[in-house]
């Protein structure tokens, strides 16, 4: 595979986990709006709104509380998620690419 090729899906797999980030944060204000008794969960749209953003976001917030369970009402595995995947997206996968563009492989 071309450099250029693997670049540019480098550049897609950022543009992704950045999107992700986003959706996780909306996750976690829409939940405290609900919490805050600010959205009404009867209307139809936030409902599916709300139900859009835990099927996006319950699987692999799932998968965190089994390592670290919520202490208490504060749910520590969205923070989790994100730092895992800002170090992915914006630490490691620049490093592979300056790896890749310098011929360095390994």
């Amino acid at each position: 595979m071309a450099i250029a090729t693997l670049a540019t899906i480098i550049y897609v797999v950022q543009w992704v986990i950045q999107i992700y980030i986003y959706v996780i944060i909306a996750a976690v204000i829409v939940s405290w709006l609900i919490a805050m008794g600010t959205l009404n969960m009867r209307n139809a749209f936030v409902r599916s709104f709300v139900d859009a953003l835990d099927r996006l976001t319950d699987p692999v917030f799932r998968r965190v509380r089994r390592i670290i369970p919520p202490f208490g009402a504060i749910d520590l595995s969205p923070m989790i998620v994100i730092i895992v995947l800002g170090a992915i997206g914006f630490v490691f996968l620049p490093t592979l690419l300056e790896r890749l563009e310098m011929g360095s492989y390994l």
